[in-house]
């Protein structure tokens, strides 16, 4: 391809990314995939040079351009480099015109700039596009950390348990110890979260919102085999990526259950008030993880994010009545907005006064409004907040 053609290929691409995050679709990873696997002929250069545009365009404008050539446009007004790809060439895009629609503006809308967790300044905001690194955890049932470390020698040793962080671009996954299940990719803020749950001993622990089981993973590591744990999801699809990771880690007291949006009490019901930890890693606006998804900012509205805290505040809500008297929740979200954070477990004990806030005891992150604050400028992790209450 000319580097003109890749141009081309970037705005097409953009093209179906702005659709799809207008209209709450596919991720930009996925489309991109499925984008470049309809076009063969693209070598890893094109790719990977499609991919740049196409990335730059997204870090740089926090508004939802209006198509993918307003959004090269706008960027190649600020890198003039840009504006010789516009050539007119057979398979690159028409020239430039003085007129024409063109993106602008700030890397992150206005509106939402006001909402961020008050720690949160310039230099943590600009932070939350910078390049995401790669972590793993060790599990200790099938591995020695020690074992773990010579397999890759430029690894490096997080302050967590069996927490580590490779060079981004490690190829983890064709490891062996990635396949035996010594091994499983996590991000250190998820790791924390985790250790978060466990400095006792539960008997019986729900994790409410399980996705396709990272967390549930990490906790399945640390607690004995006999504790019985429930991963729990309305997203079948989602849910049912468990399983293949449960067989790799040899873990055999994990059972998933299905929920029916709006109706999780009816499958839930048998755990009322038995549950020893119940944990809520809640569907949220992903503000914390940009590094990674930085076309999240392209998806939200006002709108969505006071949708996304109504069910926020209803999960918690069922959530509570699944705890055992002495039992814990803790409740979290990788967004750094207070909406979604400070402001849900500061409601949530002034609305329960047989409940009290625990503080952890973690070698990163700092206390904020009843819970815990974690950022890649200041701990190196995604973006999360994360609150550990007790039931009285």
């Amino acid at each position: 391809m000319t580097p003109s053609a890749r141009m081309q290929a970037a705005i097409e691409l953009l093209d179906e990314i702005i659709v799809a995050a207008r209209d709450n679709g596919a991720s930009a990873d996925n489309i991109a995939k499925k984008f470049f696997k309809a076009r063969r002929y693209a070598g890893s250069k094109d790719r990977r040079a499609v991919r740049e545009h196409v990335y730059a365009a997204i870090r740089r404008f926090g508004d939802r351009p209006e198509n993918g050539r307003a959004a090269m446009v706008g960027l190649a007004d600020e890198q003039p480099e840009l504006q010789t790809l516009f050539d007119d060439s057979a398979y690159g895009p028409a020239a430039l015109q003085e007129n024409e629609q063109r993106a602008s503006g700030e890397t992150i809308p206005g509106w939402l700039l006001r909402r961020f967790a008050e720690p949160v300044d310039k230099n943590e905001r600009g932070a939350l596009f910078d390049r995401a690194p790669l972590d793993i955890r060790c599990n200790p049932k099938k591995a020695d950390d020690a074992a773990i470390q010579t397999v890759w020698p430029e690894i490096e040793v997080l302050p967590l348990p069996h927490g580590y962080r490779l060079p981004t671009g490690t190829s983890v996954e064709n490891s062996e110890v990635y396949h035996s299940g010594q091994i499983e990719i996590q991000d250190m803020g998820s790791q924390a979260i985790v250790a978060a749950c466990v400095p006792q001993t539960p008997k019986l622990v729900l994790d409410m919102c399980a996705g396709a089981g990272g967390k549930t993973l990490g906790l399945a590591a640390q607690l004995p085999d006999n504790t019985r744990i429930v991963a729990a999801d309305t997203d079948r699809g989602r849910l049912s990526r468990i399983e293949p990771r449960l067989r790799r880690s040899s873990t055999h007291n994990v059972e998933t259950m299905l929920l029916s949006p709006n109706k999780e009490i009816d499958a839930l019901a048998p755990l009322k008030g038995q549950c020893d930890l119940v944990l809520v890693d809640a569907p949220c606006t992903g503000t914390g993880t940009w590094r990674r998804n930085p076309e999240l900012r392209w998806r939200m509205t006002p709108k969505r994010l006071d949708q996304t805290t109504q069910l926020q505040a209803r999960l918690m809500e069922l959530a509570s009545a699944m705890v055992a008297p002495g039992g814990r929740l803790v409740y979290a979200v990788c967004s750094l907005l207070d909406a979604e954070g400070g402001d849900q477990a500061e409601f949530f004990l002034q609305n329960h006064p047989d409940w009290r806030d625990i503080e952890v005891d973690l070698p990163i992150g700092r206390p904020y409004r009843k819970g815990t604050l974690l950022t890649p400028y200041q701990d190196g992790t995604d973006g999360f907040y994360f609150t550990c209450l007790e039931k009285l």
